[in-house]
């Protein structure tokens, strides 16, 4: 249940807009500027959802929020169906990508009540992966229907409704944990996970939100091509769903830094224009293994930075993400509409490696205060 309202929400009503962006440019006339300003939009959006979601998750549970992150959804996708207008999607838009930070908050409180302790981490990063799974979905599903967005969110959002109504009978109303209520303690672990987090999210933001323009401008694609890398970045987010067993293995810090450098490797490649067609496609597939993956490593670090409020412990980090990404896209836009798409993609490559440069040390063995 929380694999599919993670698929549909991030995969469907958040990161969607970027694959079909070249073709709602191309109905709409949004422009690369007033495109990043739509995608930090979604992003704004998903900040305040997701500081709302862990405080309601606290006071109603976790079935009642999630049931919500479902309708909002629907709710988010059914507009951009409809959208007129450049305005109208971009309030649309954000509804869309504030299901997202509905979702999270609540499946890391109802994995906390229903799971054993020795598999949450595991866990919660198997429904995390459920991102990558939409993506992967929605490439295929854009491949289908020729580039018509406005009918590819409109099947999204009946979808969203029937998961909405398998949440209501399906989840734990588990409220996650005691000592709810308040802002989180800014220990040295909390504040190493804000500032690496808010630095991955704003890299992120080159492909999520500008990846469909990139190959557009750089290799000549249009809704096939794109829809393929889209299913590519999706398949390779895949491998997300073993970034618990990862940090147990090897350490949280390992994993950290070197998903980022795949990350940055990824952004360089796709951006610059050096990539040939397979090039590209593996790119691709390199930065959603990598983007599933460091969430996965954010969900872990916070969760056990805050064990006693496994939703807040997520908040923070994802919260940072979007933080990041709302920051980030916009700055990208304006970047790609004045120097160029080169010199954008290196600057927000260098924004993940830097974000290498925090390290989480000992939190997921003993969290320090």
């Amino acid at each position: 249940m929380g694999f599919c309202l993670i698929a549909i929400c991030y995969g469907f009503a958040r990161f969607a807009f970027g694959l079909f962006l070249p073709q709602i440019d191309g109905d709409l006339n949004l422009g690369p500027s007033l495109s990043g300003i739509i995608s930090g939009g979604s992003f704004a959006g998903y900040c305040i959802a997701i500081v709302a979601s862990a405080a309601l998750t606290e006071r109603f549970g976790a079935r009642a929020v999630t049931v919500g992150a479902a309708v909002v959804a629907g709710v988010g996708m059914a507009g951009i169906a409809r959208a007129p207008s450049p305005l109208i999607l971009a309030a649309a838009v954000v509804v869309a990508g504030s299901s997202t930070g509905l979702a999270s908050p609540p499946m890391a409180a109802a994995v906390a009540a229903a799971v054993r302790k020795s598999r949450q981490d595991l866990t919660n990063t198997v429904i995390n992966s459920g991102t990558s799974a939409g993506v992967a979905l929605s490439g295929p599903i854009a491949l289908a229907i020729a580039g018509q967005w406005r009918l590819a969110f409109g099947a999204f959002a009946a979808v969203a409704v029937v998961l909405a109504i398998a949440a209501a009978v399906s989840l734990p109303a588990s409220r996650g944990g005691e000592g709810a209520g308040g802002l989180p303690p800014m220990s040295g672990p909390v504040m190493r996970l804000i500032s690496a987090s808010f630095l991955m999210g704003a890299a992120s933001t080159a492909l999520w939100s500008f990846g469909g323009q990139l190959v557009s401008q750089h290799l000549g694609w249009g809704p096939t091509g794109t829809g393929i890398l889209w299913t590519c970045i999706g398949a390779g987010g895949i491998a997300g769903a073993w970034a618990g067993t990862l940090v147990t293995r090897l350490g949280l810090d390992r994993v950290h830094r070197a998903f980022l450098g795949l990350m940055a490797a990824s952004i360089v490649a796709l951006g610059s224009g050096i990539a040939s067609p397979a090039l590209a496609l593996v790119s691709g597939a390199l930065f959603g293994a990598a983007y599933v993956m460091l969430t996965g490593v954010y969900l872990v670090w916070g969760i056990h930075a805050l064990p006693a409020r496994p939703a807040t412990g997520l908040m923070v980090g994802f919260l940072t993400i979007a933080v990041g990404q709302t920051a980030g896209a916009p700055v990208f836009g304006l970047l790609m509409a004045g120097p160029g798409a080169e010199p954008a993609a290196l600057c927000f490559a260098a924004l993940a490696l830097l974000a290498a440069g925090f390290r989480a040390r000992s939190v997921v063995t003993a969290a320090p205060a």
